[in-house]
Formats: C-alpha cells, sequence, structure tokens
C-alpha cells in the first residue's frame, strides 16, 4: 500500500494520475500508482535505479507512446480531462506539458530557431516581432539571455552542457507549457550547472506545476515540496519533502534516505 501523508495542505491538481499502471510486453513496470500533482509546488520522484520514477513521469505527457511494447492502463487527467482518450490531440498535449531529458538535447540549429521552433509550429508569434519577444522572453526566465543575447545565430550544439540544459529548459517554456517534466535534468552536468538549473527551478516554481525525477536525495530536499518514493514500480509513499526526509512512515522509505540500499 502507498502512505500518502494527511497532513497535506489542500491544493488543486493540475494533473492526477489514478490507478496507474505500466506494462512493457508482460512486464509490469509501474503498479496502480495514484497521485495529485499541484501548480503550488515542485513534487520530486525519488527512488533507486529502475523503480519506475522515470517510466512513471513519461506516462504523464504519454512519451511512452513512442515505445511499441508499451500498454498504459488507469487515468491520468490534466484539468480534469483525461489525456489517453481517443481523439486526444499528443502534439498539443506535449506543448501543455514539456519535457526536459537527462541530457541536454538541443536542436542542431541556432539558438535562436532552437526557441523559435516550438512557437512557430504552434501558431503562437505572428510575425518576426512576436517571435523575438518570445525567444528573448524565455531566455531571461530560463536565465540564458544576458550569456548568449548577441549570438543567438550561433548553434545551440556550441553551448557548454550547462547552457544546452538551460535552452532545452527555455525551449520547453516557449510555447507556455502548463507542466514542465525534468528527468534527471542535471545528472550530466556538474555542480555549478547544477546549482543554476536548481536556482531556474525554484524560480520558475508556482508558474508552472514541476515534476523532477532525480537520483540525488539532497537535490530533491533543496528543490521541491512535495516528494513520492517509488520502489521496484509503486509509489511507497508521498508527502511533504522535508516529512519523507526526516519523519517517513515507511520502513522502505526509510532505509532508501538512509542508504540501506539503492
Amino acid at each position: 500500500m502507498t502512505v500518502v501523508h494527511d497532513n497535506l495542505e489542500p491544493t488543486e491538481a493540475k494533473m492526477s494520475a489514478t490507478d496507474v499502471s505500466v506494462f512493457y510486453g508482460d512486464k509490469k513496470a509501474i503498479d496502480s500508482v495514484s497521485i495529485d500533482i499541484p501548480t503550488e509546488y515542485v513534487t520530486a520522484f525519488i527512488g533507486p535505479s529502475g523503480c519506475g520514477k522515470s517510466t512513471f513521469l513519461r506516462t504523464l505527457n504519454r512519451m511512452n507512446d513512442t515505445i511499441p511494447t508499451a500498454r498504459v492502463e488507469g487515468k491520468i487527467e490534466l484539468d480534469g480531462q483525461d489525456i489517453y482518450r481517443s481523439g486526444m490531440d499528443v502534439v498539443q498535449l506535449r506543448a501543455r506539458v514539456g519535457m526536459v531529458f537527462q541530457k541536454p538535447n538541443p536542436f542542431p540549429k541556432s539558438i535562436y530557431e532552437n526557441i523559435a521552433y516550438g512557437p512557430k509550429i504552434h501558431g503562437l508569434a505572428e510575425g518576426k516581432d512576436e517571435l523575438d519577444a518570445i525567444v528573448e522572453k524565455s531566455l531571461k526566465r530560463a536565465g540564458l539571455w544576458e550569456e548568449v543575447k548577441d549570438r543567438l545565430q550561433d548553434s545551440g550544439t556550441a553551448l557548454s552542457g550547462g547552457q544546452q540544459q538551460r535552452l532545452c529548459i527555455a525551449r520547453a517554456i516557449a510555447v507556455d507549457p502548463e507542466v514542465i517534466l525534468m528527468d534527471e535534468p542535471c545528472s550530466a552536468l556538474d555542480p555549478i550547472a547544477t546549482a543554476k538549473i536548481e536556482e531556474l527551478i525554484a524560480e520558475l516554481n508556482g508558474r508552472y506545476a514541476i515534476v523532477i525525477v532525480t537520483h540525488s536525495m539532497q537535490q530533491a530536499a533543496r528543490v521541491s515540496q512535495r516528494t513520492a518514493f517509488f520502489h521496484l514500480g509503486k509509489m511507497v509513499e508521498y508527502g511533504r519533502t522535508s516529512d519523507i526526509f526526516t519523519n517517513p512512515h515507511e520502513k522502505r522509505t526509510q532505509d532508501y534516505i538512509t542508504g540501506r540500499y539503492g
């Protein structure tokens, strides 16, 4: 069973998952996970490697659709609408629920085009002036504008790893998403770049519902206000981050946090 701490302040769910299970062929990777994700807080998913946290994250914008053997059961809603219903426009869904991956993956285009690409496809800008404004605003929000404003036509792949990851975050927010999913966004970065991404998460908190998968418990403690602990495909415990780290209810959570396994 999952322990959900009952002393959480009531919040409105931006996304909610109910009894979600994920199968790869016959193998069950996620087992009946239910969780509400609010806009007011950053939610962290923690747990040992292979526990299902990234698999579950990928159900939230239907990234598992790209894996032929994957099958999702249960219900996931965004603003009360089932994202797996027939007729759901997945391209539109992924604009509303953006994703930042473990390894920075800028397009092999200019810095400007990396940001402008999404707003162009989704028709968010009328003319170049509006597009310029979106590019500038997104890069400013991602804390990158001052570093790249004089070289917007340089390739995005020429930036450092940390800058590339902030470019990917700017690219995600350029289409005005409501939710941002981050799958271990700092695992390929050095400590200075990691600190910048963490500062950025703090600044974006409250504007978007943010979910971060991290293998670093210290990072979860620093950036999130809500934490879900996953183990062997199940969500074992969910509550305030401070409670999960200082006063977990489940022995498995306690064992993981104190380093007995993982």
